[in-house]
């Protein structure tokens, strides 16, 4: 049992880490509007009045990772993506309102970074993509992109959303 405590060790530290920061950004709804932008509620009034590219790119993504349930039964990097997405989904849409926290858009961008990184590691360093020619292949291209460029705009509604609630002061007005 220990071993396999060792084992997940960095799965252990990253979910504490997530606590921590979660429960440090409880705050009431008040002064917060809907919207899309890293200090906006995201809601389904905030998804409603994003500008029309935002709601065609939560479309490709969600076909997106949704493909990936083809491949889950053999491929690992399937798994990591499949499993990133629904466990990010789970605690946007269930944990962050059980705690009472606010969901704010970067709040979400950073349960992105945290959830599908492991999965875009493995993509980066297997290439199947690259590697052999299949439906496979050119799925696991397209979540590459789709990721990295989520990851464009994740990094940095996270980093305006961190430096929000730690009370830096130098990304956030």
């Amino acid at each position: 049992m220990a071993a396999s405590f060792k084992t997940n060790l960095p799965l252990v530290a990253l979910f504490s880490s997530l606590c921590l920061i979660l429960s440090t950004a409880a705050q009431a709804a008040t002064g917060y509007e809907s919207g899309h932008t890293a200090l906006e509620v995201w809601n389904a009034e905030g998804q409603a009045n994003a500008p029309q590219w935002v709601q065609i790119w939560l479309m490709i993504m969600l076909a997106s990772f949704a493909l990936g349930l083809l491949f889950v039964w053999k491929r690992v990097e399937a798994r990591w993506v499949v499993g990133g997405f629904i466990t990010a989904i789970l605690i946007s849409r269930l944990g962050i309102p059980a705690m009472g926290i606010v969901k704010l858009s970067g709040l979400v961008a950073l349960v992105h970074l945290i959830f599908w990184s492991p999965a875009l590691y493995l993509l980066l360093k297997n290439r199947p993509f690259m590697n052999e020619r299949s439906l496979y292949a050119v799925w696991s291209g397209l979540i590459t992109a789709v990721i990295l460029f989520s990851f464009i705009f994740d990094i940095r509604d996270a980093a305006i959303y961190l430096d929000h609630v730690m009370g830096l002061g130098m990304l956030s007005a």
